[in-house]
């Protein structure tokens, strides 16, 4: 497989970053917020999806940042950020526009009902394979699914 890199510049492209990031696992020491920069970023074990649907086995994840620019203000609920070894698991990433204009929040869904929000002056995400593929046995499920 090759790297996986996609730009996300509005709501259509952000699903798209967001069905391929679903059911990655990061540790809190894995985020990074740069006031100065207006960047936010999380560095996860992505789950690859987009090869899942042919195996039945020997399912894949890989090394991914997600990088999110334009970031005016961070907010998170039910994240102990002072447990850096806690692991997150991602579940979708939304947008919520404000107004008429292209500024809105960039809602991150984490499992256990826990949240980042991010105050975004637009939609510019960035996700790319940036380390080593391995194999894992199981294959994230959902209620329903």
């Amino acid at each position: 497989m090759t790297d996986l890199k996609l730009v996300a510049l509005d709501s259509e492209d952000l699903a798209i970053v967001s069905a391929h990031t679903q059911d990655s696992v990061f540790k809190v020491a894995d985020i990074s917020w740069s006031p100065r920069d207006h960047q936010f970023s999380i560095v996860a074990n992505r789950f690859v999806w987009e090869e899942a649907a042919a195996k039945r086995k020997g399912f894949e994840r890989r090394r991914a940042a997600i990088v999110f620019k334009r970031v005016l203000a961070v907010r998170s609920v039910g994240i102990d950020r002072k447990n850096r070894e806690e692991v997150l698991s991602l579940l979708a990433i939304r947008f919520e526009q404000k107004g008429e204009g292209p500024e809105g929040t960039v809602q991150i869904d984490l499992a256990a009902g826990a949240t980042i929000a991010l105050d975004v002056e637009c939609i510019e995400v960035q996700l790319a394979d940036i380390g080593g593929a391995w194999e894992t046995a199981s294959k994230p499920r959902h209620p329903g699914a």
